[in-house]
C-alpha cells in the first residue's frame, strides 16, 4: 500500500510539472507573438514615411543619421505650418502623430504620439488598439514644435529590447561615445540632439527633490542652471558636452530595474 501512494505521488508531481512547463511553454509563446506582430506593426509604420522611392530605406536612415537629411520639396499645408511630406501618410493615418526619433546603434526607430490623455499610448499602439508595448509619446502639456526649453519622450523598457528597451546600452560610457547623437523630427523639421547627460534616479516624493520629469521650460537662467546643473551632478559620466542659457534639451525617459519609481534617462541637446 506504502509503494503505491509513492507512485501516486509520483505521477501527481509529474503532472503538476508537466502543467507547470505547459503554461511557461504557452506565455513563452504568446510573448514571442506579441514580439513578432510588435516589430511587424512597427515596420509596417517605416514604410508608410514617404522617402524617395529611388533610395533604399536603409540608405534614407544613414543619410539621415550623418545630417545628409532629405529635402523635401512638396509639402501639404497644416494650417500655417507645412508637414514634412515623408510624414503625410503617418500622419493621416493617425493625427496624435507629432514626430519621429531615431538613434542609430539601437531599435530606437518610432513614432511619437501626444494625446490629451497622458497615459493613453502606455498601452495602445499606433492604430489605437489595446497594446502592452504602446508607443512612444510626449504628455499633454508638451509642445515639440516651438523653442521651449525641454520636453520630455517617455517610453516602455521592453525585454525583447524594442521600444525604449535599448535605452540602457547608455550606461556604458563607450556606447555614448560611438551614438552620441539623437535624431528626433517634429512633423515640421528634422532636428539633431547631442547627449548630455545619461543618469538612473528614483522618483523624488520629497517636496524638494530634484523632478526632472516636472521641467519643461526655463524663463530665466536661473531656472535654467537649476535644471543644468542637477541632470550634470548626477550623471553617470562626463559626456564633455555643454549648455548655456537659451539652449533646448530633448529628454528619454523609461523604467529602469525591479522597482516602480526608478527611472533610466538619457537627454540630450538641440544642435541642429
Amino acid at each position: 500500500m506504502g509503494n503505491q501512494k509513492k507512485i501516486q505521488f509520483v505521477k501527481l508531481i509529474r503532472i503538476i510539472l508537466l502543467i507547470i512547463f505547459v503554461v511557461c511553454l504557452i506565455r513563452i509563446g504568446q510573448a514571442y507573438y506579441l514580439s513578432v506582430s510588435h516589430e511587424r506593426q512597427q515596420e509596417e509604420l517605416r514604410n508608410f514615411l514617404d522617402y524617395d522611392n529611388s533610395i533604399s530605406q536603409e540608405n534614407n536612415i544613414a543619410n539621415w543619421n550623418n545630417k545628409k537629411f532629405i529635402k523635401e520639396n512638396k509639402k501639404i499645408k497644416q494650417g500655417e505650418l507645412s508637414i514634412l511630406k515623408k510624414y503625410k501618410t503617418l500622419y493621416q493615418k493617425n493625427n496624435d502623430l507629432v514626430g519621429w526619433i531615431f538613434i542609430e546603434g539601437t531599435n530606437i526607430n518610432y513614432p511619437v504620439m501626444q494625446c490629451e490623455e497622458d497615459a493613453y499610448y502606455l498601452s495602445h499602439n499606433f492604430y489605437k488598439k489595446k497594446d502592452k508595448y504602446g508607443c512612444l509619446y510626449v504628455k499633454e502639456i508638451a509642445d515639440v514644435n516651438t523653442p521651449a526649453t525641454n520636453f520630455i519622450i517617455y517610453g516602455h523598457n521592453m525585454k525583447d529590447n524594442s521600444m525604449f528597451g535599448n535605452l540602457e546600452q547608455y550606461k556604458e560610457e563607450i556606447f555614448f561615445k560611438e551614438h552620441a547623437y539623437i535624431n528626433f523630427d517634429t512633423l515640421y523639421e528634422e532636428r539633431v540632439y547631442q547627449i548630455i547627460s545619461v543618469f538612473q534616479t528614483q522618483i523624488s516624493k520629497e517636496e524638494n527633490g530634484f523632478k526632472y520629469y516636472q521641467f519643461y521650460q526655463a524663463d530665466t537662467e536661473e531656472e535654467f542652471l537649476y535644471f543644468y546643473e542637477n541632470i550634470k551632478k548626477i550623471a553617470l559620466y562626463d559626456t564633455k558636452v555643454t549648455a548655456e542659457f537659451g539652449d533646448t534639451f530633448l529628454t528619454l525617459s523609461t523604467c529602469f530595474g525591479q522597482m516602480e519609481n526608478v527611472r533610466f534617462v538619457v537627454i540630450a541637446k538641440r544642435i541642429v
